[in-house]
């Protein structure tokens, strides 16, 4: 599954990120509308020129892929907080 970047932004399926924040993919749209899901796109620089660190944070989850500029998802991260809230830290660029 890709990441397709376009003149009017990223595009992801929900079906690639719901198990990671461990919901359903037909709620992703719905609590990314109600910014109960939040997101982060952070642009490579240096050695990580050409790929992008994209950030999902929901409830005590943040799920982290790194994709490359084709949309291959080249790794993937998640920090479980379990019943508490993230840091706001952790929502910020190189959080």
């Amino acid at each position: 599954m890709k990441i397709e970047f376009g003149d009017g932004g990223i595009v992801i399926d929900a079906a690639l990120i719901a198990p990671l924040l461990k919901i359903e993919p037909a709620d992703v749209p719905g609590l990314m509308r109600e910014g109960a899901i939040t997101s982060l796109c952070e642009t490579g620089i240096g050695e990580d020129a050409g790929e992008y660190r994209l950030s999902f944070f929901y409830l005590g989850r943040r799920v982290r892929l790194k994709v490359n500029a084709s949309g291959e998802v080249l790794r993937r991260s998640i920090v479980d907080y379990g019943d508490i809230p993230l840091p706001t830290a952790m929502h910020r660029p190189g959080g």
